[in-house]
């Protein structure tokens, strides 16, 4: 479990296919690296992934191909940046939300808009997802807890502070850019209740 307050940014040092679908991540990240220990999860641009080898300030994740395909890791390249949060410990301050390293899908950077030392980003996605958003709600963007402004059908946008904008990758993801998107975690399970409760109602004759 997360909470989507981005610790560090690291470089991708290699990314290199491993023979059977999926591929080897080595990230460097001296501000985190000396504190990680092997089997340790970490949230990279979003996605859990745990920690198989720590080597001075470069660790290494193992891909799988259903993670290259559901992210947008499986497009790294050498020397881009990636969003890192170790995980929550018991006592810790929740300050962002509930982010559990799952990804729902990736969507796309559609428009973004200077707003004096603020920027307004608006992302597209599947309706199916937008369907989990509220205004005022939260949503993890590669990782990054955010607070939603306005949902429509097949998109959504934020508003960055100037931090979010310094200190994440999302301060230079340009128009176009994959994104990895998590949605609330209690909006999930309210649709799932909601849906459940409205098959029952049809069932009983209620159209």
């Amino acid at each position: 479990m997360f909470t989507g307050l981005v610790e560090a940014v690291g470089q991708v040092e290699r990314m290199t296919p491993d023979g059977h679908g999926g591929a080897d991540l080595l990230v460097r990240a001296a501000a985190i690296a000396s504190e990680l220990q092997i089997g340790e999860s970490i949230a990279v641009n979003g996605a859990c992934l745990t920690v198989v080898e720590v080597a001075g300030p470069t660790f290494r994740f193992q891909l799988g191909p259903e993670t290259l395909a559901r992210t947008n890791l499986g497009g790294l390249r050498v020397g881009e940046g990636v969003n890192l949060e170790r995980a929550l410990r018991v006592g810790d301050r929740l300050g962002g939300h509930w982010v559990q390293g799952h990804i729902d899908t990736v969507g796309r950077v559609v428009r973004r808009q200077q707003q004096g030392d603020w920027e307004f980003v608006e992302f597209a996605c599947e309706p199916e997802w937008t369907k989990q958003m509220v205004p005022k709600g939260s949503i993890a963007v590669d990782g990054v807890s955010l607070t939603l402004v306005d949902v429509r059908a097949d998109r959504f946008s934020v508003m960055l502070i100037p931090h979010t904008l310094a200190v994440t990758t999302l301060g230079n993801r340009p128009v176009g850019s994959a994104v990895n998107l998590e949605t609330d975690l209690l909006a999930k399970y309210a649709q799932k209740q909601l849906a459940a409760l409205l098959d029952q109602y049809q069932l009983a004759g209620h159209r």
